[in-house]
């Protein structure tokens, strides 16, 4: 297996480089689009199974199941995931020889967001820079997940250890 590193300008100026392909990255499809997973992204916010466990369920193997729910509904789920964990492509719009192209970063969230994940960390989502106590810009990113429960072994950022602690959020 072949890993591509490519290379996205970002609208802040910034450029964006990011595996085109990681050995624990999944694909899923029903024929009409296809869900890709990057577990290396996920922080378990449990987002997508809290909204459609038809689909997105974690006891079950495989965990995604594309035809427990219309296609527009899996659409929406995937586009609520704080993290790009998952992200969609429609068929019609792969074209590398038959096989799926890793989606890239679009332009759906152009007006910054800022949403505060229940139990869960601060996610950032939109065109902006954030800087770190030090007055240095932290890594450019399209969605940032900041940690709120002060544990993540990767500060700022969440690793998903609010779970692991018990966090409550106020």
């Amino acid at each position: 297996m072949f890993f591509i590193i490519e290379t996205i300008e970002l609208p802040c100026g910034y450029y964006f480089k990011y595996k085109a392909m990681d050995k624990n990255d999944r694909e899923y499809t029903n024929g009409e689009i296809t869900v890709f997973w990057k577990p290396a992204k996920c922080i378990h916010a449990t987002t997508c199974y809290r909204e459609l466990i038809e689909v997105f369920n974690p006891r079950k193997r495989p965990w995604v199941n594309m035809n427990g729910a219309p296609t527009e509904e899996i659409i929406r789920v995937v586009k609520l995931c704080p993290t790009q964990a998952l992200s969609f492509k429609y068929n019609k719009d792969i074209t590398d020889n038959g096989k799926s192209k890793e989606p890239t970063i679009d332009s759906a969230h152009e007006i910054p967001e800022l949403r505060v994940m229940k139990d869960g960390p601060l996610v950032f989502n939109g065109n902006f820079e954030i800087t770190g106590t030090d007055g240095q810009l932290l890594k450019p990113m399209k969605i940032y997940s900041l940690c709120r429960c002060g544990a993540s072994d990767k500060l700022p950022y969440c690793d998903g250890t609010h779970r692991k602690t018990g966090f409550k959020g106020k």
